[in-house]
């Protein structure tokens, strides 16, 4: 870490989103997946900063103090069918290589927990490849709790429609 000052979290500026969709397209590639649309930082912008107040997302950064954003979790409310209930579904949490182990992903996943409470919602839910071990490790520590499913993406065609 090259930082001049210490590593914080902190909600996401319209300035960072640039940012927040490079380290997307890297997330991705991280986890073997197709690349983010070319237009994501226009549509994140939409989704946080539109007109619907509050945004129903939340995107936080890892910023390293100098204006290097590092690592972003983005997370919204959900709903359970089962529970009866609303849960926050924290939709990414990743660290660019290089910055994980040194205390950031707990800041992230803090940042996330508050954001659940300020929304009054009980619990979080989230998923991670079974092949990230690094991952798995990460959330066992914080205390978390695995359920098997498969998570499964059906492509529509909007305009189809």
């Amino acid at each position: 870490m090259t930082a001049t000052a210490a590593p914080r979290v902190r909600p996401a500026r319209p300035a960072d989103l640039p940012d927040v969709a490079g380290l997307a397209a890297e997330h991705a590639a991280y986890e073997k997946a197709l690349p983010p649309p070319a237009d994501l930082a226009r549509r994140l912008e939409t989704l946080l900063f539109g007109q619907a107040q509050p945004p129903r997302l939340s995107v936080f950064v890892a910023d390293l103090g100098d204006g290097d954003i590092v690592g972003y979790a983005s997370c919204a409310p959900e709903v359970s069918t089962w529970d009866g209930d609303e849960y926050l579904l924290m939709d990414c949490l990743f660290l660019r290589s290089g910055h994980r182990g040194l205390g950031i992903g707990p800041m992230l996943m803090a940042a996330v927990v508050a954001d659940a409470r300020a929304r009054g919602l009980g619990r979080i839910q989230w998923q991670t490849p079974a092949w990230n071990t690094d991952a798995i490790r990460f959330y066992d520590r914080l205390g978390a709790r695995a359920t098997e499913k498969l998570r499964y993406s059906l492509p529509l065609d909007v305009e189809a429609d």
